[in-house]
């Protein structure tokens, strides 16, 4: 039949699947209907050999008038050799957004080791496209520029330079996944070169003043002394307890501030002596031991939860302590010594360095990873270190013996 407004109009539906009506004038020119009654525009040819069919539109969006001249123009770029297929997948690849290009790298990246990213890591990728990359989020990953990278990073360091070296690390990990994921159908790369490289090559890359804060040695006691009083204190209140005993353990143990919030009962062994945690940082388990002194401030707390140091409230997003901020500050205000969690990890490490226990020893307790040491990365087993508990009770009593000298 001759393709006209009025004629797909008349079409009925077929019984199943969908019908093709080809045009008497113009070949290729058609239209389908399908049994639900929706009527497309449709025009086909060869193209290199391999037939092609390409959608005009939906009767009644445009008009068969319209239709027609459209499959002209479609017609004459497939006599051409212009395949609509493999232009319709690059323009699809070329389109693929910051957003979408995240979605995927968290879905399917994996680690060194072949794991998948850490539920901490993909959190960190979030909050950079929502935050650092927000206005890039529906940009296509291909039209991010080194120009526009320069730009946001000077951007992003006027409020922290670290924050702005971390975004950009994070936005090179994508770039180079873009890069090697979504490419032409004839597989040429959408991302050429990874824009961020844009900053080491022209020297733009500032530098952070590593930290090194903790609680100084020759004040230990006073500090120590301070925490033991505010957990001792009447007036602080279970949960005030809770957030002095964290510290206290994270002083005491070394342990990252997500590894020892959300200790589990179940992770202590009954006398309170080894501590096991599960996917750690390095990706694997691991067996501590746990000090005499770090024991006593354990085996004093109530067992009415699942977790050592549960949340202050139910319903929120961690059903165990979110951290100790707050008892550090007031440690600070009454001291003057000012630290957060992690500088007490640090502190660990200068007591255990003044206690004479050698480096690679400090660093299992502290699961730390030993690649400096070929033999201790390979051939030692190094996820059950309850063989050091000498050295762990050393740095316990550390604690204890500065407090003492403090009071005299």
């Amino acid at each position: 039949m001759r393709i006209t407004t009025n004629s797909v109009k008349k079409v009925a539906p077929p019984e199943s699947g969908y019908q093709l009506y080809w045009d008497s004038e113009l070949k290729g020119f058609g239209v389908r209907v399908t049994a639900g009654g929706a009527k497309s525009y449709v025009v086909q040819s060869k193209v290199n050999g391999k037939a092609r069919r390409v959608t005009l539109g939906r009767h009644g969006t445009i008009t068969a008038d319209q239709a027609r001249k459209l499959a002209r123009i479609e017609l004459g770029n497939m006599a051409r050799g212009v395949d609509p297929s493999l232009e319709k997948a690059q323009r699809r690849a070329q389109a693929v957004t910051l957003a979408e290009a995240v979605e995927s790298y968290l879905a399917n990246r994996r680690t060194r080791s072949g794991l998948p990213l850490k539920e901490r890591t993909k959190a960190d990728i979030r909050y950079h496209l929502k935050t650092s990359f927000a206005p890039w989020a529906g940009k296509s990953v291909g039209g991010i520029t080194r120009e526009a990278v320069q730009r946001r990073y000077l951007e992003l360091c006027k409020r922290s330079t670290a924050q702005a070296n971390q975004a950009m690390r994070v936005l090179s990990g994508l770039m180079n996944f873009a890069g090697a994921t979504y490419r032409t159908p004839d597989g040429e790369r959408i991302i050429k070169g990874n824009p961020v490289s844009v900053l080491r090559e022209a020297n733009l890359l500032r530098a952070v003043k590593p930290r090194n804060r903790q609680v100084p040695l020759d004040r230990l006691g006073e500090w120590w002394a301070k925490l033991k009083e505010m957990r001792a204190a009447a007036a602080i209140g279970s949960s005030g307890r809770s957030a002095a005993d964290l510290a206290a353990l994270l002083a005491l143990t070394g342990l990252r501030l997500g590894e020892a919030r959300s200790i589990r009962w179940s992770d202590l062994d009954a006398d309170c002596r080894s501590l096991r945690l599960k996917d750690t940082k390095n990706r694997r388990d691991v067996v501590l031991p746990v000090s005499k002194i770090a024991q006593r401030i354990l085996l004093e707390r109530p067992r009415e939860h699942e977790f050592v140091f549960p949340a202050r409230s139910k319903g929120g997003a961690f059903p165990f302590l979110k951290d100790c901020r707050g008892h550090l500050q007031k440690l600070a205000e009454s001291t003057g010594i000012e630290v957060t969690a992690h500088d007490l990890r640090r502190t660990f490490r200068a007591v255990a360095a003044a206690c004479n226990i050698e480096l690679w020893r400090c660093k299992a307790l502290m699961n730390h990873r030993q690649s400096h040491d070929v033999t201790l990365a390979h051939y030692a087993d190094l996820s059950d270190v309850r063989n050091l508990m000498a050295e762990i009770d050393r740095i316990g009593e550390f604690f204890e013996s500065s407090y003492k000298d403090s009071l005299q």
